[in-house]
């Protein structure tokens, strides 16, 4: 609805711009004074239910009103709250024990999910709008998006995934009163047309096959049926671990995990031109080639300076055979188009901002914020997609047309 030009020229006459929008300033009356009329509106209809169509039944009427301060994003203003003399009016706007303006918590939370500590957002929020909040509310605000994600760590799945990604990311939690080192691996769904859904956060509690068997179990208990698929960082046991809930799933080393695992062996300035002798070994026509260029690589001038990556190489060479039997559009989808790296990138720079976690619940919470911040930008298809579908459909024939 369009605020008439007139009204517009009334209320900011002789204004400037910090009478406006500063603290205390005209946005801020505007805001009390909307909400007034809106919590006086609840009231009128509150009592005309209450009397009913013929409007007989006075007993029940206004009876003045209570003062209540609630923060908005810009300062903290004092509400007048209309009362009824018999204590039943329940406003929605702003609720009994709530304390925030609509559209404050949305706020708190997202500075929470770029990564901002609970002491940083109060920090934040006092020199920018002079609001002064505890940490413990910061906390109990941002702690309300556990049960959001409880509900989307179980929530139903599709039949079918193209692609599915593992990765672990590594974070520092305090448990038991020590810094532990823990894992929390993330699983990033291509369905068959191409769009991507992360499907799940799993922090590690205990090491080993058996931790990764439940991640697979979860899986399939939230529906899913079948994995075309799955690339993996190279984590012992897992391959075994998708096999024997999954046994259809072609298991693929991840290529750029492997390469980066490589690289850390390599000193800084040598880093290009390693990269550039390991493309030789992913890019090769079929794998019987790229064994032969394996094996060059490491008789050559980098293997011998370097010979932990041929041999971290061929640790997983029956993981890395079936990226050489697909086609070119499916080896592009399934390394340089690498999904999880880029989401990787922004879980990092959120991790490393924080520096380490008091539980678990509170790695979960961050990451799952970070997700749900990323995934809104998940608009379309990768650009190759189009190519490698055709593949699909072509290799996997009936399972890739089931989904």
């Amino acid at each position: 609805m369009a605020i008439k030009k007139e009204v517009l020229d009334e209320l900011l006459a002789g204004a400037e711009g910090k009478d406006v929008f500063g603290k205390d300033g005209l946005f801020d009356d505007l805001k009390k004074a909307l909400a007034e009329r809106m919590l006086s509106a609840e009231m009128d209809h509150h009592l005309g239910q209450e009397t009913g169509e013929g409007g007989t039944d006075r007993s029940n009427h206004r009876n003045g009103y209570s003062r209540k301060k609630v923060l908005t994003d810009t300062a903290k203003l004092e509400i007048a709250v209309p009362r009824d003399r018999e204590g039943t009016f329940d406003p929605k706007l702003i609720a009994k024990y709530q304390r925030r303006f609509p559209g404050f918590d949305d706020k708190i939370v997202s500075m929470y999910a770029r990564g901002l500590t609970v002491r940083e957002i109060q920090g934040h929020l006092v020199e920018i709008y002079g609001i002064d909040i505890s940490p413990d509310l910061v906390s109990t605000i941002t702690d309300a998006v556990l049960e959001e994600v409880a509900e989307w760590q179980s929530r139903p799945l599709e039949a079918t995934y193209a692609i599915v990604f593992f990765d672990a990311l590594r974070v520092k939690v305090r448990d038991e009163g020590t810094v532990r080192n823990k894992a929390i691996y993330l699983a990033l769904g291509v369905r068959p047309d191409g769009s991507k859904e992360p499907l799940g956060l799993w922090i590690e509690q205990t090491e080993g096959a058996k931790f990764w068997l439940r991640v697979m179990n979860d899986l399939k208990v939230r529906g899913v049926n079948d994995i075309l698929i799955a690339t993996v960082d190279g984590l012992k046991g897992f391959p075994e671990a998708i096999g024997a809930v999954f046994p259809q799933t072609i298991v693929q080393t991840c290529i750029v995990h492997l390469i980066r695992h490589s690289m850390g062996f390599a000193s800084w300035k040598e880093r290009k031109p390693v990269t550039a002798a390991l493309r030789e070994i992913y890019r090769a026509k079929d794998a019987e080639t790229a064994k032969q260029k394996l094996d060059e690589f490491d008789a050559g001038a980098w293997g011998r300076k370097y010979p932990a990556i041929a041999q971290s190489w061929r640790r997983n060479w029956s993981e890395v055979i079936p990226f050489f039997a697909f086609p070119e559009p499916v080896r592009r989808i399934i390394y340089t188009t690498n999904a999880i790296e880029s989401l990787n990138a922004k879980l990092r720079k959120a991790v490393k901002a924080r520096g380490h976690f008091p539980n678990d619940d509170a790695a979960l919470k961050l990451l799952f914020l970070v997700l749900r911040r990323a995934a809104r930008d998940w608009k379309m298809a990768p650009r190759k997609w189009s190519a490698a579908k055709t593949q699909f459909a072509i290799i996997f024939e009936d399972r890739f047309f089931a989904a």
